[in-house]
């Protein structure tokens, strides 16, 4: 974002969560950050260090193939003392399990497994993964049936290794509403399937407190972000976009209450836009406040 804009917003939000909380009125939840929030142009190292040094407990990592970048990864986890706690599967995005074509459903399911491994190697309890993929060519009614046939080959492999598969709610025209979300996970019938819920995702067409609760414990661990929809003023047009943590329509003191209220202790990880060491900063102080149930329903 804007740097001038981002320093005006987080003063303004600093002056306007001045009390601090109590102690016990502070969420359990471990903060962590997405892999690809810091920095590239530094060193695999010099990336979990950083997050290490803003504040964060846990570090989400994608799938990483090179078995070498895999090995610096946990050398770095464990160098920084910053676990990693879930695996970001890449390859469900251009080879959807619910595709027709078996070959692209095997290349979804291999690289889910290519991500199981790395959490194996990593210690990370959890692989996100999208579950299927609605468009012209796949319908509901068979992206909801093909996603847990090629879903339930991978539960065996996530037994042995001990990882759980935790299937996000994303912009894929699928799974939209949270009681037909819990209704999937349910008819796997194993806890090795679970949910990985997204806070922002779910802005356009609902309440993210309202998924939470009716969630409740099938959420294995979140993601953390902020979203807008507002109408230009003077105008009928709308404008959608991801924004800073507290400058977007997300009600943070209900979401709060709601992960208070279903006993989430879980890790969450935020999901934003990638900068510098002062904006990855700002973001966890604001995290923080979240989790204390502090953070201005609007900046």
């Amino acid at each position: 974002m804007d740097r001038r804009k981002f320093v005006q917003t987080a003063a303004a939000l600093t002056v306007m969560s001045t009390m601090r909380a109590d102690a016990d009125t502070r969420l359990p939840i471990k903060m962590a950050v997405e892999y690809n929030m810091l920095p590239t142009k530094i060193s695999i190292m010099e990336r979990f260090q950083l997050a290490r040094d803003c504040g964060f407990e846990r570090i989400e990592c994608p799938t990483t193939r090179d078995q070498g970048d895999a090995e610096k990864m946990k050398a770095a986890s464990e160098k920084t003392g910053l676990p990693i706690h879930s695996v970001m599967n890449m390859d469900h995005w251009d080879y959807p399990f619910s595709s027709a074509d078996p070959a692209v459903v095997e290349r979804s399911l291999e690289g889910a497994r290519v991500s199981m491994h790395n959490a194996h190697l990593w210690g990370a309890s959890t692989v996100l993964l999208v579950p299927a993929v609605v468009n012209a060519q796949t319908t509901y009614k068979e992206a909801y049936e093909r996603s847990q046939v090629a879903i339930r080959k991978l539960i065996p492999l996530a037994d042995e290794l001990n990882v759980t598969l935790a299937l996000e709610e994303v912009w894929n025209k699928f799974l939209l509403s949270p009681l037909e979300f819990a209704r999937y996970i349910d008819e796997y019938h194993t806890p090795r399937v679970r949910a990985y819920f997204d806070v922002g995702n779910v802005v356009l067409y609902g309440y993210p407190q309202d998924w939470i609760r009716v969630l409740g414990k099938r959420i294995a661990k979140l993601h953390i972000k902020d979203f807008s929809f507002r109408r230009q003023k003077g105008t009928d047009n709308s404008v959608a976009a991801w924004v800073p943590l507290g400058e977007g329509d997300i009600d943070w003191s209900a979401v709060y209450t709601a992960l208070r209220d279903i006993g989430y202790e879980g890790a969450a990880t935020l999901e934003l836009d990638p900068g510098d060491a002062a904006y990855l900063k700002e973001m966890r102080r604001r995290f923080g406040l979240i989790l204390s149930g502090e953070l201005p329903k609007k900046a």
